[in-house]
């Protein structure tokens, strides 16, 4: 007899299925994609694995047809391809679309993750990935790119028009040069959490004056956050002049 456990996922598993609008042949391998880590260390009794072989998979998967895709609709450099390319496929593209798609509701992710806000995006994209892992396993190659041109690559127009794709930590460094004729630079004004689950928050400044600020897992991460917030704050107090 399947536990209320199962019962639960196998039921996420058919719900989501029907949202996507793709009947699976094994709805197994969907429910696998369901599966946070976190989940499993608050139920070690349940004998099933996370969904980041899955996530392994279909972070390829989704690679291999935005290359291919980009490859053949655009004649451009290889520099543009890349860059278009991260754009597409970052955590911060796939979260939104895996929110669109209510993902979430369907996902197995243990208590102290769900109130951990900094980790909800990541966690979103990659489930998003481990779900489009399944589909290439139970339903191909064609299915899959499919999917990935409905919900991924229909992002582009809107990427390319807003130049997305630039690295905000380039964009700030070349407007404050242009503007102020100084280089940005970044400061950790704190750090917390575990070793396993470190967060981390910086602060952009041009001389001595802070410009803008952000959070991460890393310190790569809240200097990204940190030079967008600044170019957001920049933006603003341009408009209202």
């Amino acid at each position: 007899m399947m536990e209320e456990k199962d019962l639960l996922l196998e039921k996420s598993a058919l719900d989501l299925a029907e949202k996507l609008g793709i009947k699976f042949k094994d709805i197994k391998i969907l429910e696998n994609s369901l599966i946070h880590r976190s989940f499993l260390n608050e139920h070690r009794n349940w004998k099933l694995s996370s969904n980041e072989r899955l996530e392994f998979l279909g972070d390829a998967v989704l690679e291999l047809i935005v290359t291919d895709y980009l490859f053949h609709h655009y004649g451009n450099e290889e520099g543009d391809l890349t860059n278009w390319r991260a754009a597409l496929v970052s955590a911060e593209s796939l979260a939104p679309v895996a929110e669109k798609l209510e993902i979430e509701k369907y996902l197995f992710v243990g208590k102290g993750e769900k109130r951990n806000k900094r980790s909800k995006l990541n966690i979103l994209a990659d489930a998003f990935e481990a779900v489009i892992g399944a589909i290439y396993l139970d339903q191909g190659i064609e299915k899959t790119t499919e999917f990935i041109l409905k919900n991924i690559i229909s992002r582009l127009p809107d990427i390319l028009e807003n130049q997305l794709f630039v690295d905000a930590k380039t964009a700030l460094q070349e407007k404050a040069q242009q503007e102020w004729k100084f280089t940005p630079h970044y400061v950790v004004l704190q750090e917390g959490g575990p070793d396993h689950n470190k967060w981390f928050e910086v602060g952009v400044k041009i001389e001595d004056e802070l410009i803008g600020r952000g959070k991460g897992s890393s310190k790569q991460k809240a200097e990204k956050e940190a030079a967008k917030n600044a170019l957001d704050t920049l933006k603003k107090s341009k408009n209202q002049k």
